[in-house]
């Protein structure tokens, strides 16, 4: 039972969860969800048909329907839920973990995601109990749904001109492979475009550096303009500029204001999560955006973005969230409005890694990892340390704590599957960030025994 997390359930397929838990999953979401008829896309992975058997089985056997995508992105699958009408969905994806994972990433109605604390939590415990799986006297029936089209025409509706725009598409074998030909065409240059769920050229994560390498070679190589990367399930997107450098992914959420309140004029609330560099609000509120700061994950960002009425926001793992996607989030819509971006820059004169200079302000850390068994203790420690000293402008304690001073910030929050806390520090020099990062590391090291990893 080890792969029900906050987010979606997840891990090793025969290892943390098998084809009986699938079942069950599948037989308890149509009640738990009110759901006379329920969505179902998979993704490429070698374990998804057999997931997608026992899932379905589940679900019928419950006495629902199961409307069948088959092949389908993650964000297809939101798309679907919501513009049809579904109570529930499923889509069957590890996202970017590696070929040997698989899961079930699950929504309600609107899109909305169904979380450990809105759902899955209540399943886990009936799976434990062992509550009976009953078939319905009336099972349900399997139909098959092709929305592709669709799908593609709503996201063409986004598309600028991209003419003269050079671009390196990485697409990770995985499911942006059934879109990014029929968006951008064959003039840009792909790399591992075929769908293998196997995943043999790198895992499908574009924030392990190494996986990023193919791309800015292609970069290098073909002189584009900007490289882009998108994960296993394509909900997310990342993406290196014109000299192959990695763009921190929390930095094009500044970008996107370019889209949607200087081009579109869309003033309003703009979403970041804890972790996103303080350049992002600097840079976008003299655009007109009033900025919110709320957790990490899909589970609590797009509920957030739908109660704020925002219209769009993002976060530092790649997810972008758009008020005309549902406040869902959909890796090949936010691509297609940063090359709208990066276009319209382009005809001005403008390359990508001059527009991310104007928006990156600050030194970073990246995400470090400290393995620590007492997360609490440690987290409430850096707090007090740093606030004994220096009196901070802004404190945030949801999602671990994020602390802002005059020349610094950081945030430290605990995973939420391993015993590891994440820390994240931004400055405005390099010797203050040194200063703070190796503070930490000595103060968790020698009062938690806390490992670098």
């Amino acid at each position: 039972m080890g792969a029900f997390h906050a987010y979606d359930i997840r891990g090793i397929y025969n290892v943390d969860f098998d084809k009986n838990i699938v079942y069950k999953v599948g037989y308890f979401l149509p009640g738990l969800l009110g759901a006379g008829k329920v969505l179902v896309g998979r993704d490429c992975r070698v374990s998804s048909p057999e997931i997608h058997e026992y899932l379905v089985k589940g679900i019928t056997d419950a006495g629902a329907d199961v409307f069948d995508l088959g092949l389908s992105t993650t964000p297809m699958v939101y798309f679907g839920t919501a513009n049809y009408g579904f109570k529930a969905s499923v889509q069957i994806t590890a996202s970017h973990n590696p070929a040997d994972y698989n899961g079930l990433k699950v929504s309600m109605e609107n899109a909305l995601p169904v979380g450990l604390d809105n759902g899955l939590g209540q399943i886990q415990k009936w799976i434990e109990e062992g509550r009976p799986c009953i078939p319905a006297a009336k099972k349900g029936t399997v139909h098959e749904m092709d929305i592709r089209k669709d799908y593609l025409d709503f996201l063409l509706k986004f598309k600028g001109d991209y003419d003269g725009l050079r671009i390196a598409f990485d697409l990770s074998n995985g499911m942006s492979v059934l879109f990014a030909r029929d968006i951008f065409g064959d003039a840009p240059e792909y790399v591992f475009d075929e769908m293998d769920g196997r995943f043999p050229n790198h895992e499908p994560n574009p924030l392990v550096p190494r996986n990023v390498e193919a791309l800015q070679a292609l970069v290098g190589k073909t002189g584009a303009d900007i490289g882009v990367i998108y994960d296993g399930d394509a909900d997310r997107v990342m993406f290196t500029d014109e000299k192959g450098q990695f763009i921190s992914p929390d930095l094009m959420i500044a970008v996107l204001g370019h889209w949607f309140l200087e081009k579109k004029g869309e003033k309003g609330i703009v979403l970041q999560d804890i972790r996103s560099s303080k350049a992002v609000g600097e840079y976008l509120v003299p655009m007109g955006a009033e900025m919110r700061t709320w957790k990490v994950g899909r589970a609590f960002a797009a509920r957030k973005l739908r109660e704020l009425d925002g219209v769009y926001g993002g976060e530092l793992a790649g997810h972008y969230y758009f008020r005309d996607f549902f406040y869902s989030d959909s890796g090949l819509l936010a691509s297609i409005l940063i090359l709208n971006v990066v276009a319209d820059m382009k005809r001005k004169g403008v390359t990508v890694s001059e527009l991310i200079s104007r928006i990156a302000s600050y030194r970073n850390s990246g995400e470090i990892n400290f393995r620590v068994d007492d997360k609490q203790g440690a987290m409430d420690a850096v707090r007090d340390f740093f606030t004994a000293s220096e009196k901070p402008e802004a404190m945030m304690d949801f999602d671990g704590y994020r602390v802002e001073f005059p020349e610094w910030w950081f945030n430290i929050r605990p995973s939420n599957t391993e015993p590891y806390l994440r820390f994240i520090c931004e400055a405005v020099s390099d010797d203050l960030l040194n200063e703070k990062v190796k503070a930490v590391e000595s103060l968790l090291s020698e009062r938690f025994g806390a490992v670098r990893e």
